[in-house]
């Protein structure tokens, strides 16, 4: 019998990937925590996850984190991951991220071995693909929630394309709505592609504000938002502003002042 221990932050978005596969997000400081067991008295994977509402309890996703990594050091496939976060689901934060990432970290620690950080990131995108809970597989959204700083990616690739540490506040606003990445009308976010790909170029020179601002205003016309939060975060001088992931909730970065 042995248990291990494991957390991931969520993020905001500077790039959306699903337009073009390439992204850029960036780790905000709230977390999800995942705590596993691991013994011959379970008959096969159990999960739990702790949710104020219990209208949204999909395993699937932490299940599948677990099976994999166990399957990678073929290790018998039986054990209990429970998981509770911070991180409102639904909410474009990056929730389903950083629960695949704390349920691998506390996977490996349980089995007490240590793995590349980002071959240990690459597990979880597996399992989010094998689970249909992302389009891309986020790979985006998993580097920052399990690095920090400001990443950007090559989602189809699987390949961390930069990382810069950055400090800054962030200002986060959470409709009550939820809207999850799997449901989003994939072809009419393409049609945006050779726009957010200018976002991009932006994201890779380092202008992450400028990035995000013209990735909110372009995903908000393709996914039906109203861009009415970005507009008043930048009346009251944020420095950028996002639809975050498929949304409801944005993000911008701000000077405390």
């Amino acid at each position: 019998m042995s248990k291990g221990y494991g957390k991931a932050s969520g993020a905001g978005t500077v790039i959306n990937a699903i337009a073009t596969c390439k992204g850029s997000a960036f780790g905000i400081p709230i977390w999800t925590y995942a705590e596993v067991e691991l013994g011959a008295d379970f008959r096969g994977i159990e999960a739990h996850i702790e949710l104020e509402e219990e209208d949204n309890t999909d395993t699937r996703l932490i299940k599948r984190c677990m099976e994999l990594v166990l399957k990678r050091f073929d290790l018998p496939l039986r054990g209990y991951v429970r998981t509770r976060s911070e991180i409102p689901v639904g909410s474009g934060l990056k929730s389903s991220s950083a629960a695949a990432n704390a349920t691998v970290v506390a996977t490996l620690d349980a089995i007490g071995v240590k793995m590349d950080v980002l071959d240990a990131i690459r597990i979880g995108v597996e399992a989010a693909l094998d689970t249909g809970v992302s389009i891309t597989g986020a790979f985006d959204d998993a580097c920052a929630s399990m690095l920090g700083g400001v990443v950007i990616t090559d989602n189809r690739e699987n390949e961390l394309l930069k990382r810069v540490e950055k400090h800054s506040d962030v200002l986060v606003f959470i409709p009550e709505a939820k809207a999850f990445t799997a449901d989003t009308d994939v072809n009419r976010a393409r049609l945006i592609a050779p726009w957010v790909n200018i976002a991009f170029e932006l994201a890779l020179a380092e202008r992450f504000e400028e990035a995000m601002t013209l990735n909110g205003f372009l995903y908000c016309a393709a996914l039906e938002f109203s861009p009415e939060p970005m507009l008043k975060a930048l009346e009251c001088n944020a420095r950028g502003a996002t639809l975050s992931g498929t949304g409801p909730s944005f993000v911008a970065l701000i000077d405390r002042e």
